[in-house]
């Protein structure tokens, strides 16, 4: 499972008439891939809610999303794992499919309903067009694979 992180100012997300939108806080782009688990899931809802990326008053990266009561904007992303090794189109080979993936974004849901941080989503395989104001910027990945 894989996340692209990035801290805002203020994001929407829109999908055929319904937009829905947060203040500061975080756009998570998430995509899912074969072998992904809800050990996967905790572990990176858990990264995020704790991630210390918003400045404390001294100017330092400090605060984390739920200190600043901030706010969540989830889309799910399966270009996330796209391969460019070969050629110039993408491959989406890596992505897990359709039904096990909308599966596993609903389990991400509920887990991010935990923390008691406010969020909004998108719609699982929608044609979404997301908009955001990146604070920083500050963007971060991170892979539930590679836990360093």
């Amino acid at each position: 499972m894989r996340v692209v992180i990035q801290r805002c100012k203020e994001a929407s997300v829109s999908y055929d008439d319904v937009t829905n939108s947060i203040d500061k806080g975080l756009v998570v782009l998430l995509g899912m891939t074969n072998g992904d688990t809800m050990d996967d899931i905790n572990y990176l809802v858990k990264k995020i809610s704790k991630l210390r990326i918003f400045e404390d008053s001294e100017h330092k990266m400090n605060l984390s999303v739920k200190d600043i009561n901030g706010n969540i904007l989830l889309v799910s992303q399966f270009t996330l794992y796209a391969s460019t090794k070969d050629g110039n189109r993408p491959s989406f080979t890596n992505a897990l499919n359709y039904d096990e993936s909308n599966e596993l974004y609903e389990l991400f849901k509920e887990e991010l309903s935990k923390t008691d941080i406010s969020y909004k989503t998108g719609s699982f395989g929608a044609d979404m067009k997301v908009s955001l104001i990146n604070d920083g910027p500050v963007t971060i990945i991170i892979d539930s694979k590679e836990r360093e």
